[in-house]
């Protein structure tokens, strides 16, 4: 019975040691989360400025041609940009955006096209390695703190791939696959086309009011030379942001529960730990009281 007690109290000391853990976890993930939001809310008049600009050179100005809008005819090659994060501790975050990209690549690959991934985040390039799977750009060390330069990194990397040929190893459509932050207790994992741009015409008015009118120097073309790739950038950026502020939510919510399990787990071994004292307490009373009642009678017997 004494040993039963000592491994239940070793147990009951282990899940305090790792309640404490988590608890710590949630607190520092707690204090995070307001600046990773913060964040997100400081880009997005950036993003939706480069957004009206880019709306502004295609609505006033007719048949526009560029590169970056340009449907390819027989696309063979699709770049697939897949954001995870460094560290874990956050759930079922990673596995949520990781199965995303895989139901892309399916949807891909029923097209004829090859998904070629580029992967953000240690634990993704550790999935894609696990498995043998090849990759064409990988970046880490900053999924829960990205900065502009992190942004502007990834989208020349997949700028280059998309100026070059297909056969030269270059890419005819990109993709990105994150998790969107939509409140502290859901992260969803949503799949955004980045190029070609998809333009769509419309006579209705844009929620944000009128398209301002410009005038470009030297062309549309050229203006878009400079805008697009800003324009791909601030979306990658504000992705990053996005996922930032969903894994550390997630984050959060997992170590909240992880610590709520632990206590509740603390409970039944508290119980388990005074079961057994109690039983212990009850063998000794009754050794002393059979031993009592023994000397009593031996005492009896000599008399």
């Amino acid at each position: 019975m004494g040993a039963q007690l000592r491994a239940v109290r070793q147990r009951i000391r282990a899940v305090q040691s790792t309640a404490k853990i988590t608890r710590a976890q949630e607190l520092i993930a707690s204090s995070r989360i307001v600046k990773a939001q913060q964040r997100v809310q400081a880009a997005a008049p950036y993003a939706r400025e480069i957004t009206r600009a880019v709306e502004a050179v295609f609505s006033r100005s007719s048949q526009v041609h560029h590169p970056l809008t340009s449907e390819h005819e027989n696309p063979a090659r699709a770049a697939v940009l897949i954001l995870t994060s460094d560290r874990g501790f956050c759930g079922g975050y990673n596995a949520s955006v990781l199965r995303e990209a895989q139901g892309l690549r399916a949807l891909l690959e029923e097209r004829g096209l090859e998904a070629v991934p580029f992967v953000s985040g240690r634990k993704g390039i550790g999935w894609h390695r696990f498995r043998g799977r090849e990759m064409a750009g990988e970046w880490s060390g900053f999924s829960d703190t990205p900065v502009h330069a992190n942004a502007s990194e990834i989208t020349s990397v997949l700028i280059d791939a998309f100026g070059k040929p297909a056969a030269e190893g270059g890419v005819d459509e990109i993709y990105i696959v994150y998790t969107e932050l939509v409140s502290m207790l859901t992260q969803r994992p949503v799949i955004r086309r980045l190029l070609p741009l998809q333009i769509e015409e419309t006579t209705e008015e844009p929620p944000s009011g009128p398209v301002p009118v410009y005038e470009f120097e030297p062309s549309p073309e050229a203006v878009l030379d400079a805008l697009l790739p800003w324009y791909v950038e601030s979306r990658i950026f504000h992705a990053l942001l996005d996922s930032a502020a969903a894994e550390i939510a997630a984050r959060r919510k997992a170590m909240k529960s992880a610590t709520d399990n632990a206590n509740d787990l603390l409970d039944a071994l508290t119980r388990e730990a005074n079961k057994a004292r109690q039983a212990e307490i009850t063998q000794e009373i009754s050794e002393i009281v059979g031993g009592a009642n023994a000397l009593a009678e031996t005492i009896a017997g000599s008399k």
